[in-house]
C-alpha cells in the first residue's frame, strides 16, 4: 500500500471506536452518524484485508490483528497531536517585521545598541528602525511602535504609553571655556555668556531654573544670549567639543552623562534644576490600543522595559 493512499481518517475513527467501546460513542465524539462510523471501520478492514473487530449486537472486541493495528493507530494519532502542538508553539513565537520610530539622538544613543540583543533572543523578528523628532502617526506610517520623549500631559490620548526612562536637561560647558572666565554661581551669571540651545519645539532660549534643594522656591526666568541654536543634542555636543569659544549649552542629560563623568564637560549650576520647557520628562514607548497585542510587539515592549530597569538598577 502506498503511503499517499493510507486511510488515515478511517484509522482515526477506528481508534475512537475502541476508545469509546462502541460505534455510537465514537459517533457522538466525532460528531458523525453511527452509520458513517460503521462504514469507516468497514472501509479500513477492506483496505487492510483483515478483520479488526468482533461485533455482536451487545459486545465489541478487538481481534488479535485488530489489537496490533489499534496500537499503531494510537501511535499515529499521538504523533499527529505532537506535530500540531509543535506547529502551534512555533506560531506563538514572536515573528515578522517590527517597525519602530524613535527620536534621532535617543534612537542612535539608546535604542539602536539594544536591537542586536533583541534579535538574538527573537531571531524570527526583523526590526526596521526609522528616526525623526516629529511625533509619528503610527497608523498612517505603518508603525508598530514609537519612542517619544515628552511630558505625561502631552502624550497622544489615543495611544498606549509605557514609561521607559526619565530624561532631563543640563547646562554644560567645556573645561577650557570655563577656565578663562569668572565662576558661574547664580543663574543671572549666564547672561554674560554665549549660550547654545535646542532649536526645535518648545526648546528655545527662555529658561527657568529652581534650586535643587528647594524645588518649590520661586522660579528664576532668563532669556539667554543664544547666537547658536541647534535642533540636536548631538550637534550641541559636537559644537562644545570645539573648545574655548564654545560657550554654554543646554542638552539632554543622557548624551552629556559620559562626558561629564570623564571630565570632557562640566555641569554649569549643578545646584539648580532646569524647569519650564526644559523640565525633566520621560521616554515612552507608544503603541496603538487593542485587545490583542501582537507577540512581536509585546516581546519588544517587555525587552525595552527590562533593559531600562537593569540600566537604572
Amino acid at each position: 500500500m502506498r503511503t499517499d493512499t493510507l486511510p488515515l481518517a478511517d484509522m482515526q475513527v477506528f481508534a475512537q471506536v475502541v476508545a469509546q467501546h462502541s460505534f455510537a460513542g465514537a459517533a457522538r465524539h466525532l460528531r458523525l452518524t453511527t452509520g458513517a462510523v460503521s462504514r469507516s471501520v468497514g472501509r479500513l478492514e477492506s483496505e487492510l484485508g483483515v478483520k479488526l473487530l468482533h461485533r455482536t449486537t451487545r459486545s465489541l472486541s478487538l481481534t488479535e490483528v485488530g489489537a496490533a493495528v489499534h496500537a499503531d493507530c494510537v501511535l499515529m494519532l499521538q504523533s499527529a497531536e505532537q506535530a500540531v502542538s509543535r506547529a502551534t508553539a512555533h506560531r506563538q513565537q514572536p515573528q515578522g517585521i517590527l517597525r519602530i520610530n524613535a527620536p534621532l539622538v535617543f534612537g542612535d544613543w539608546w535604542l539602536a545598541p539594544l536591537l542586536p540583543g533583541f534579535c538574538a533572543r527573537f531571531p524570527e523578528v526583523q526590526v526596521q528602525l526609522s528616526m525623526s523628532d516629529a511625533m509619528a502617526d503610527l497608523t498612517a506610517e505603518g508603525l508598530d511602535l514609537a519612542i517619544r520623549i515628552t511630558a505625561a500631559d502631552a502624550l497622544p490620548p489615543a495611544m498606549v504609553a509605557r514609561p521607559l526612562q526619565p530624561v532631563g536637561y543640563v547646562l554644560v560647558a567645556s573645561p577650557a571655556y570655563l577656565q578663562s572666565r569668572p565662576p558661574i554661581t547664580q543663574p543671572q551669571d549666564l547672561l554674560a555668556h554665549p549660550c547654545m540651545s535646542l532649536g526645535y519645539g518648545p526648546f528655545q532660549n527662555l529658561v527657568e531654573l529652581v534650586p535643587v534643594d528647594a524645588p518649590t522656591a520661586a522660579v528664576t526666568k532668563l532669556r539667554l544670549n543664544t547666537p547658536i541654536t541647534i535642533a540636536s543634542s548631538q550637534g550641541l555636543l559636537n559644537a562644545l567639543q570645539r573648545g574655548a569659544a564654545s560657550g554654554i549649552a543646554l542638552m539632554a542629560d543622557f548624551l552629556a552623562r559620559s562626558h561629564l563623568a570623564d571630565g570632557r564637560l562640566v555641569q554649569v549650576l549643578p545646584r539648580w534644576q532646569l524647569a519650564g520647557s526644559y523640565a525633566p520628562r520621560m521616554a515612552y514607548a507608544l503603541h496603538a490600543p487593542g485587545p490583542h497585542i501582537p507577540l512581536k510587539l509585546r516581546a519588544m515592549l517587555d525587552y525595552l522595559q527590562s533593559q531600562s530597569a537593569s540600566a537604572s538598577a
